[in-house]
């Protein structure tokens, strides 16, 4: 395998590095970011695994970069986590040190771990000789834990290959280049902003600008002065939206986003209705993708495709992709040539196989042996559709978001953009709850625009089935202030009771 950062590669030592990665006024080059890494990469050297408080600060950057230099797995923490969590993910990954700013301040969780602090403020000191073979391909590089919406987080092994594998079919499919300028807020412990976000630029050899805070003026600024491509969240995109329609649009909105050569939505499918105000505004359409922390990507819209507001694109080159009934059924399977059904209706679960791939749970065989099938496809939990030219659709998760009612299987995400479309809708979720004659009914979660005059039951239940069927309206309609949402975006349905 080659090297999975050869941009950092020879970098040391050089005065005209370009710049790597930017966080307001603190800038590394290349040559730095290649010094300070060294020089840490050398101090954790022969470490089991290390923890990374994972601020979205550069010494981050530094300090995932050092692991992966030095061979050392790195478990990237959210600073968000609670202690429960926090103590269940340093129990289980066993990290023999921690890396965090220096100004950091640490819970308790983190006490018993050997501290080492970052500094991406100077100039790193290379210790002499300290040159890095490159590990194997299939060597862990990151410990990632999952959300644990079915018990306490799991981590997910990640291989080198894995990341390069995922990175590369980007490059083919997105034509990403070094000369690309990443714009992006997203956090620093998941695989959207550290794997997509600052691996993806590094191993290009381009940059990353990160906001450190998400705002529309800030996508605004660096979009204007140099930034190529945008990634964000649902959230993200909803916010520039309205931002948009607003009388009070931060200068030159609109044209930053119609000049980015990608904006790109990931960790949430991003409503319908969003897309379309976006595309109006700036005649720029917004390109989704498809993957999870065990698979890292699996499809993607194509920078030379046409944007589908719904559809996350075909699978990206190196992986397989089949959809498969409850009973084992294989529905459809885009790597034969007469796949079929390819009919954007029949409903199945995605099953993955590539080199994308995670190796497996830590810790937990049980676990791994259960996430794949005999022929070593990944069991997604995720529903899907495919369109005649081989666009995937996600129509939500097996567990949540896939409806029985009436002998129909109904996918909750088509209900949802039905939803936003009505006037009176500002946000929407849709769940199954248990009926004695249907099996399930389709119950809305509605934020209105108007709390104090929001959209009747019946009305809302007309405007789905005119625009879908009518055995897909909802049964029953709850009217929220907010929707529960985690950092991603992603809408917490088990917080809805289900």
């Amino acid at each position: 395998m080659t090297s999975l950062l050869p941009a950092l590669r020879g970098a040391s030592g050089r005065t005209d590095s370009p710049e790597a990665v930017r966080f307001g006024e603190h800038v590394l080059t290349y040559a730095q970011l290649a010094d300070a890494s060294a020089s840490l990469a050398a101090r954790i050297a022969g470490a089991g695994r290390v923890a990374v408080w994972a601020t979205s600060t550069p010494g981050t950057v530094v300090a995932v970069v050092a692991a992966l230099r030095a061979g050392v797995p790195a478990v990237p923490l959210n600073p968000k986590t609670g202690e429960r969590e926090l103590a269940h993910i340093v129990a289980d990954s066993t990290p023999s040190m921690v890396l965090a700013g220096a100004g950091d301040v640490l819970p308790a969780a983190l006490g018993t771990l050997e501290r080492l602090d970052v500094d991406a403020a100077g100039p790193g000191v290379r210790t002499p000789g300290a040159d890095f073979p490159e590990p194997s391909a299939d060597s862990p590089a990151l410990v990632v834990y999952t959300s644990g919406t079915t018990g306490p987080p799991k981590g997910a092994v990640l291989p080198r290959r894995a990341i390069a594998a995922s990175l590369d079919a980007l490059e083919d499919a997105w034509q990403w280049t070094g000369d690309d300028v990443l714009v992006h807020a997203l956090p620093l412990f998941h695989v959207h902003g550290l794997i997509l976000g600052v691996l993806g630029p590094l191993r290009r050899g381009g940059s990353v600008r990160h906001l450190g805070r998400f705002s529309a003026d800030g996508v605004a600024r660096e979009l204007l002065s140099g930034g190529t491509m945008l990634f964000g969240v649902p959230t993200m995109y909803h916010r520039l939206a309205g931002a948009l329609d607003g009388p009070d649009a931060p200068a030159g909105l609109a044209k930053a986003l119609a000049g980015a050569r990608l904006l790109v939505s990931g960790s949430a499918a991003l409503p319908v209705h969003d897309h379309e105000r976006i595309t109006a505004a700036t005649g720029r359409g917004v390109i989704e993708r498809y993957g999870m922390t065990e698979t890292l990507m699996n499809t993607g819209v194509r920078a030379d495709g046409a944007p589908r507001a719904g559809t996350v694109g075909p699978p990206l080159p190196g992986v397989e992709l089949r959809l498969v009934e409850e009973d084992g059924t294989v529905l459809h399977d885009a790597t034969l040539q007469d796949a079929s059904p390819q009919d954007g209706a029949s409903i199945g679960e995605v099953q993955v196989r590539g080199p994308n791939l995670f190796t497996g749970y830590l810790n937990r065989p049980d676990a791994t042996a259960a996430a794949f099938t005999d022929d070593g496809f990944f069991r997604t939990g995720d529903m899907a559709t495919v369109d005649p030219d081989g666009y995937v659709r996600i129509v939500g998760r097996k567990a949540t978001d896939l409806i029985k009612s009436g002998g129909y299987k109904i996918g909750a995400g088509e209900i949802e953009n039905a939803l936003l479309d009505h006037p009176g809708v500002r946000e929407a979720a849709v769940t199954g709850e248990p009926d004695d004659d249907l099996g399930e009914r389709i119950v809305a979660w509605v934020v209105p625009e108007d709390a104090g005059s929001p959209p009747g039951e019946r009305e809302l239940a007309d405007h789905v089935a005119e625009q879908l069927a009518p055995h897909k309206r909802p049964r029953v309609v709850r009217y929220l202030d907010v929707l529960p949402r985690n950092e991603l975006g992603k809408i917490m349905k088990r917080s809805l009771g289900v």
